[in-house]
């Protein structure tokens, strides 16, 4: 069965944002004494993610 994939766009604001809450997150499961492997692959999925080009395109009404 093949899993399902989503993707997810953000600039590098959000990136930044989104990385910077995880490692939150990773620092109160260590102090709690919680296991952290799971967020540990999600923060270095994300970072390690490709970056992609997207054109927007601005259609104005006449």
């Amino acid at each position: 069965m093949k899993t399902k994939r989503k993707y997810f766009y953000l600039d590098d604001f959000e990136h930044r944002l989104l990385v910077g809450c995880l490692m939150a997150a990773r620092n109160e499961y260590i102090h709690e004494d919680k296991p952290i492997e799971d967020v540990n692959e999600l923060i270095l999925k994300i970072i390690d993610a490709p970056s992609k080009k997207l054109r927007v395109i601005v259609k104005e009404d006449a």
